[in-house]
């Protein structure tokens, strides 16, 4: 059948990361882009269905702009790539993620089956492509939203960039990246993709009833593919990565279903403390790592992140309202600026930063706050508190106020803060973005860190040492409890805090007897 657009690309080019918000979630920002290509064969239109194969659970949308070719490039400078351009639309860059691993890099079994990129309903011919707006909707729930202003990468370097190794012709197509929020979609889900001006692209997600058969490579999950299907965790970067990347045009940035269809998805009303435990914990947390989290000291673990030579960990100021709630989760972080009232007036109302990132929040992860430590008004109300509960968020950090704050000795949520504070946040603060590197109580704290919070406060871990430091902690403990009932039977410390050779050996003896 021929596409409505009457598109008929030779090649899709596809972006890895191009999105400021992606990267972050990711926890890399690439140096250069990185690309892979889809089979025209996936080509598809709003309308038709997207279909799971048999045996899969990770199926995840990602909402993107494609950049129609209209014109042949070859070795095309930045400064004349727009002119290549036929126009703009809405895509969504489908993929399974149990077939990961057999094309890591690739990706074509991944996101190269029939009807995988679905692209329409119009074309923006004349439109400001430093400005474009794309939004992504999953049963008409808000799932992504970003300006091109975000982007890592102009169209014009991608153009650019592409046409130096290889000719674009006309009717090829560029899918430009994601945004943050991409996640699993299960059978019977809706996904919406509008790019602002071109209407929106809308498929419907079913289950394939045919059995793929015994033969070739099959579906495989694990904890780390899990993660990264969610969104919560980084995938194996395909290029090379620094902090930050070069400004490229064009405009200010230039220079799911669960694991299984029968889980709870992210409006699960799971506790806090089991969220993610079925997909292999937070950002991909083994069960004895989130154990251990669990049952140490927010001190204990302080003192071997101390040994590792952190020791900007501890989240200063703030209290929990629960004192006997724990918390383990990784952050997803909003960032607060002083109010300006024309700013405010412009972006602060209706679906701002704040409810847009309650609305994102996935099961296990806390939502971390950047108030700058202002004390005059609240930051978070106990509406949107219980929101992000039910969407399986572990907790809630802020340094600012908190609003309604005896409400929440009843939310199943831990929660930190600075104050109580009756006021709304527009007295004192505009909500600005989400999903960046933010200070809270004096720490930097970046997506996807691992927090831990307990009757005396929030630390803040690396993922890359949240297994580690969990597994010392959780020894560290073991041996103080040996060194607590030693002296409440009236032992001195001196010799056993810490412990000499005498009685280490009395610890490792009575260790191996049990």
């Amino acid at each position: 059948m021929e596409h409505p657009l009457g598109l008929a690309p030779g090649k899709i080019i596809a972006v890895h990361l191009n999105y400021r918000s992606r990267a972050a979630e990711r926890g890399r920002t690439p140096a250069v882009p990185s690309y892979f290509l889809k089979p025209a064969s996936s080509l598809s239109w709003s309308g038709r269905p997207v279909v799971r194969p048999a045996g899969c659970e990770l199926l995840a949308f990602e909402g993107e702009i494609a950049i129609i070719i209209g014109a042949r490039a070859h070795r095309v400078p930045r400064h004349r790539a727009l002119g290549h351009v036929a126009g703009y639309t809405a895509a969504n860059d489908f993929g399974v993620y149990d077939f990961k691993h057999a094309d890591l890099g690739s990706n074509l079994r991944a996101k190269g089956q029939d009807g995988y990129t679905p692209v329409g309903p119009a074309i923006l011919e004349t439109a400001d492509p430093s400005a474009l707006w794309l939004r992504t909707y999953v049963n008409g729930e808000l799932a992504q939203e970003a300006c091109t202003d975000e982007l890592l990468f102009g169209f014009d370097l991608l153009i650019a960039d592409l046409s130096r190794l290889m000719t674009l012709e006309p009717g090829d197509i560029i899918l430009a990246g994601t945004p943050a929020g991409s996640t699993v979609v299960r059978p019977g889900d809706v996904v919406e993709v509008e790019l602002e001006g071109a209407g929106r692209l809308r498929n419907q997600v079913v289950a394939d009833s045919r059995d793929l058969g015994d033969f070739g490579v099959q579906p495989r999950v694990t904890d780390e593919v899990l993660a990264a299907a969610y969104g919560s965790a980084p995938i194996p970067a395909p290029g090379p990565a620094v902090a930050s990347a070069p400004a490229s045009g064009p405009g200010p940035a230039t220079g799911p279903a669960t694991a299984a269809d029968s889980a709870p998805g992210p409006d699960s009303s799971l506790s806090p403390a089991s969220s993610s435990d079925g997909a292999g914990g937070p950002a991909g947390l083994d069960e004895p790592t989130l154990a251990a989290l669990r049952s140490v000291s927010t001190a204990t673990l302080s003192s071997q992140l101390r040994k590792r030579g952190i020791d900007h960990h501890f989240i200063e100021g703030v209290r929990p309202a629960r004192p006997d709630l724990r918390m383990v989760g990784v952050a997803r972080t909003l960032r607060y600026l002083p109010l300006r009232e024309d700013v405010f007036d412009e972006i602060g109302g209706g679906m701002n930063a704040q409810k847009r990132t309650v609305e994102e929040i996935r099961p296990g992860e806390v939502l971390v706050i950047e108030a700058r430590g202002e004390q005059g008004a609240g930051t978070l109300g106990d509406i949107l508190a219980l929101r992000a509960l039910r969407r399986g968020a572990a907790g809630v950090v802020t340094d600012g106020g908190l609003r309604d704050s005896p409400s929440f000795a009843g939310l199943e949520l831990p929660a930190y803060f600075a104050v109580a504070h009756a006021a709304v946040l527009g007295r004192r603060h505009v909500p600005m973005d989400s999903q960046i590197p933010v200070a809270c109580g004096g720490v930097l704290v970046m997506p996807g860190d691992v927090l831990v919070g307990d009757a005396e406060g929030v630390v803040v871990i690396p993922p890359r040492l949240a297994a580690e430091v969990a597994r010392d902690a959780a020894r560290q403990e073991a041996e103080e409890r040996f060194i607590y009932e030693r002296v409440d039977e009236g032992a001195s410390i001196d010799g056993l805090y810490p412990m000499n050779r005498v009685w280490r050996e009395a610890y490792e003896e009575r260790e191996r007897a049990r």
